[in-house]
């Protein structure tokens, strides 16, 4: 698996999934050390040496710069490379994006059902799946992602011993964290009340979260399992396991709910059986020998560094809450307006429609970390910049296509979700809004990608905090409440702290020295290829 044959490494293949990670700020940095740095001659050669010596997962990576792509000097070169580099791209996102949207659709399609069931109980699932499970989704994932950045220097160092030592450690880590969020969904009624939302749809909402108290627990589980398998890209068993899975989901969805005439009680036992088998499926896999070395058996290590562990996480979990609860919000917000349950059905459908989309570039994403670092890990700066062009053209141009075929449909496809009328009309006019925010969504991950992977994780907090929380979400508010503009109002105004921190990510990267980047990085290269336990000292 040689860097620029299949644009896959060894030591980038553990963050196929759930976007941009840690995993892809270390190799970036570890990947720019190892470019020539202008005629620094001997001196460069033999630093460059002593690093690969310390790193021995770029080993296999490392070629000449003259193996880089030539310079686009015009369309036709600029055409031929950018059919090589799609292949290469499309060839890492496809099974990402497969498997994040087939786990995404667990939820959407168990609001598709309640839309059928009752108004009442959409408003409900959509509340407990985007404020309760979306507030412990985010939580749980960011205090996960260690693993990622672990079991990514443990299998490319060869010390796949401690991918099992790894993975329980976070086990044991997130169960806890999942013990105490339990608490949130056990007084999600009184909470939800508390904070405004409707008394009929918090007591509905109240009472599915209380039942959906072992999907908390399949997260815990799930998270770890899937960064470990994720580390030596056995991406294709998790799209398989979770085809299976929304397979089954629905089925027993359509069961539960319609034919049974279970209501939410349906709802949760249908989704919290679909992740479970997710996770038992996984757990088989593992346990049956198929990862080698990886799996071991279990061992007292999980118990030790579990400190250091969760403050590898922390800045992570920030960030991608801020990102989660910030779409999460708006479905909050919806609530408190004039006949929330209109308004909370038709903003949930867009944003089920939303998400759907954005999975899809969640996948380019991470295929774009992929290639970018091993290109620069290769000596490529030139491919690593390039292939950065082409997931951004390409994801915007999807995000077109699928924003057309929504406004082609825009009268027919709101049936799908639900039956009542006025639901229908708000989803209607809602769709231009929607049709703006997919395209919008598609490449601002990219971009925070892209700046994440640089380095920039706390520069990039400090911006999702004033775009989104002082900038967005003010305004939203003003739009949708005091202007009276309702649902679309609050819409526009988050919309807009979005766009905002689209142009200044954009406005970062362009403006960006990467040679300057890649010289103060030295130090942290010897950081990253010692031992597998320095992360957590």
């Amino acid at each position: 698996m040689l860097g620029r044959e299949t644009g896959v490494s060894t030591a980038c293949e553990g963050f196929i999934f759930y976007g941009v990670c840690s995993s892809f700020d270390n190799l970036w940095r570890a990947g720019k050390d190892l470019r020539p740095r202008g005629d620094k001659g001997v001196k460069d050669k033999h630093e460059r040496g002593l690093l690969l010596e310390h790193h021995p997962a770029t080993t296999a990576l490392f070629k000449a710069e003259d193996d880089d792509i030539e310079p686009i000097r015009g369309v036709g070169d600029f055409w031929r490379e950018f059919k090589v580099e799609s292949k290469k791209l499309w060839y890492l996102a496809g099974p990402a994006i497969f498997t994040s949207i087939c786990q995404y659709s667990l939820g959407a399609v168990t609001q598709t059902f309640a839309g059928h069931v009752g108004d009442l109980e959409l408003a409900a699932v959509s509340i407990e799946n985007s404020v309760i499970a979306g507030f412990s989704f985010g939580v749980m994932l960011g205090m996960g992602s260690a693993l990622e950045t672990l079991c990514g220097q443990a299998y490319g160092a060869g010390q796949l011993d401690m991918l099992g030592v790894y993975m329980q450690r976070s086990w044991v880590i997130l169960n806890s964290t999942a013990l105490i969020l339990s608490f949130l969904y056990i007084f999600a009624g009184p909470i939800l009340r508390v904070i405004g939302q409707d008394h009929d749809i918090a007591a509905a909402a109240g009472m599915l979260s209380l039942y959906m108290i072992p999907q908390l627990f399949a997260y815990a589980m799930n998270f770890p399992i899937a960064k470990f398998l994720q580390a030596q890209s056995k991406m294709m068993v998790m799209a398989g396991i979770s085809a299976v899975a929304l397979v089954l989901h629905c089925f027993f969805s359509w069961l539960f709910m319609l034919r049974l005439r279970w209501g939410l009680g349906g709802a949760a036992v249908a989704l919290n059986a679909s992740w479970w088998v997710i996770v038992v499926a996984q757990l088989v896999y593992i346990f049956g020998g198929a990862c080698g070395r990886a799996w071991s058996g279990f061992s007292f290590e999980a118990f030790r560094n579990l400190w250091g562990f969760v403050k590898l996480s922390i800045a992570s979990a920030i960030m991608l809450c801020l990102e989660v609860w910030y779409f999460m919000a708006l479905i909050l917000f919806a609530g408190y307006l004039k006949n929330p349950k209109v308004s909370v059905d038709g903003l949930s459908i867009c944003m089920n429609i939303l998400g759907w989309a954005v999975m899809v570039a969640f996948g380019s994403n991470a295929a774009t970390s992929v290639r970018v670092s091993n290109e620069l890990g290769a000596a490529h700066p030139r491919t690593a910049k390039f292939s950065v062009v082409v997931v951004v053209i390409s994801s915007f141009a999807l995000g077109v296509f699928i924003s057309v075929i929504l406004l082609i449909f825009r009268r027919q496809y709101p049936s799908a979700f639900t039956s009542s009328t006025d639901v229908k009309k708000l989803v209607y006019e809602l769709t231009p809004l929607l049709a703006t925010s997919i395209v919008i969504n598609n490449v601002q991950p990219v971009l925070s990608g892209v700046a994440i992977g640089a380095g920039w994780q706390a520069i990039v907090a400090y911006v999702n905090i004033a775009c989104y929380y002082i900038f967005g979400v003010p305004l939203g508010l003003i739009l949708g409440y005091k202007l009276d503009f309702g649902v679309k109002g609050i819409w526009y105004g988050m919309l807009s702290g979005t766009v905002l921190q689209t142009l200044i990510l954009y406005w970062m990267i362009h403006r960006t020295n990467w040679n300057k980047e890649a010289s103060i990085a030295v130090d942290r290269i010897r950081k990253w290829g010692g031992r597998s336990n320095d992360l957590v000292k």
